[in-house]
């Protein structure tokens, strides 16, 4: 039986080079919250396809009445919720991390470089990072989102590789392809 490595979604709390601890904590909290909203109990596997093939064992805080008031637009949780998720397989996966938030009309997310790494150049070996989250869909959909993303990032085409990571919550899984 093979060992499945365990994530502590309330980690992202600890922040990352362009994730302040307190975006984390509130990336955490809305993970939580599309969980346990599909019904997931601790310990969920979450199965990760594409370029990527790895499950992961998920767990999250408590969710509170206070929280569930907060994260009563599920259009926004669910996109917080993917950028959580995809933070943590990015770490997990490869060996990168979000370094940069993108500026609107770029066609992508979040830059992704090597914590620590002191470039001469700004953006040398980085990596193009765009995301989504889907609620509850069925194989189809996630596919045609994850064909809408690639697309989308073409807009900033050229030297920089991107990585799609698509999430949905009610199996869970994921698909991460690298273009």
């Amino acid at each position: 039986m093979e060992n499945i490595e365990e994530i502590e979604l309330v980690k992202l709390g600890k922040g990352l080079p362009a994730i302040t601890l307190s975006f984390g904590a509130t990336l955490a909290e809305a993970c939580a919250i599309c969980l346990e909203e599909r019904g997931h109990s601790q310990g969920v596997e979450i199965s990760i396809y594409g370029d990527f093939k790895a499950t992961f064992k998920l767990y999250w805080q408590t969710i509170t009445d206070q929280m569930l008031r907060c994260w009563n637009d599920r259009e926004y949780t669910t996109e917080q919720a993917a950028y959580g998720i995809a933070f943590i397989l990015v770490r997990n996966l490869t060996d990168f991390t979000v370094i940069e938030r993108s500026r609107k009309g770029t066609g992508f997310d979040y830059w992704l470089g090597v914590e620590g790494e002191a470039n001469e150049l700004p953006f040398q070996n980085k990596v193009r990072l765009e995301v989504s989250g889907i609620r509850e869909g069925d194989d189809r959909r996630v596919k045609s989102r994850v064909k809408q993303k690639v697309e989308q990032t073409k807009a900033s085409d050229g030297t920089f590789p991107a990585y799609i990571v698509v999430v949905e919550f009610s199996k869970p899984l994921s698909f991460m392809v690298r273009k």
